[in-house]
Formats: structure tokens, sequence, C-alpha cells
């Protein structure tokens, strides 16, 4: 067996050196686009923000909606899914679940995240105000 071979034996379990740096280095780099992507927010900032960007037509109460849907339990609901709120059928369409990412997405563009969709809000462009928002709604339940 040459030096090369003993690289490539089993590399989940205890493979060669280069192959254990490759997932070392993938694993570390994954966790790094995943942390900065969603920092964690400042909840009071994130109540305000609220306050600011979304209660005019949003609501954080279980079973009422206001032009928008209620906002209670947001994180890890499926779009579309509040049985007595007209969305549209973009929303309806979107096969989206309310996930960090998927809100932080959302919310940065609504437009471009569903095109076709009804929300009048041209989005939030600073992260760290969406990142407040977001550890704000992962409060409300």
């Amino acid at each position: 067996m040459t030096r090369t071979d003993r690289n490539c034996e089993n590399p989940i379990f205890g493979g060669g050196l280069t192959v254990r740096i490759a997932l070392a280095s993938a694993t570390a780099i994954l966790t790094l686009a995943s942390t900065a992507a969603h920092a964690a927010g400042d909840v009071k900032a994130g109540s305000d923000a609220f306050a600011t960007e979304c209660a005019e037509c949003h609501s954080l109460k279980q079973g009422k909606n206001k032009k928008g849907p209620s906002m209670f339990a947001v994180l890890g609901r499926k779009s579309a899914s509040i049985e007595d709120f007209k969305y549209s059928e973009a929303m309806k369409s979107s096969g989206i679940v309310w996930t960090a990412d998927q809100i932080d997405a959302y919310i940065t563009l609504p437009k471009k995240a569903v095109p076709g969709g009804t929300m009048k809000f041209d989005g939030i462009a600073d992260a760290k105000e969406r990142a407040d928002l977001i550890e704000y709604l992962s409060t409300v339940k």
C-alpha cells in the first residue's frame, strides 16, 4: 500500500491525514458560515424593530390577524398556514417553512423572496436589524 492509498482509507472513520484535514476544513467553513448568517440578535432591539417595521400590519397575538397574518409562533410554521387569513397565490405555492434563514431572506427583499406576493413592504437592508427582529420573533410563542 502506498502513502496515497493510506490517505484514502475509510475517510469517515480514521482515514488518512489529508482526508481528515479536508473534512475538518469543510466542517469549520460550514460552521462559520452558519454563525455569520445568524449571529444572535438583541431581543429588545428586535421588539423595537417589530414596533417600527411590522406592527402596523402584523399582530403578535395568536389568532389575531391584521392586514398581514399574525406573527405568533412564526418560526417553524409553514407559510400560508393560518386558516382564516387570505394569502396570495404566490405565498400559498411558495412552500416556505419560516426558519430564521427564510425569514431573513424574506424580510431582506420580500418581493424577490416571493415574487407575486402581496406584502407591501420593501424590506430591511440592515443585517443587524433583521437579526434582532428574528431573535425577537423567536421569543413570541
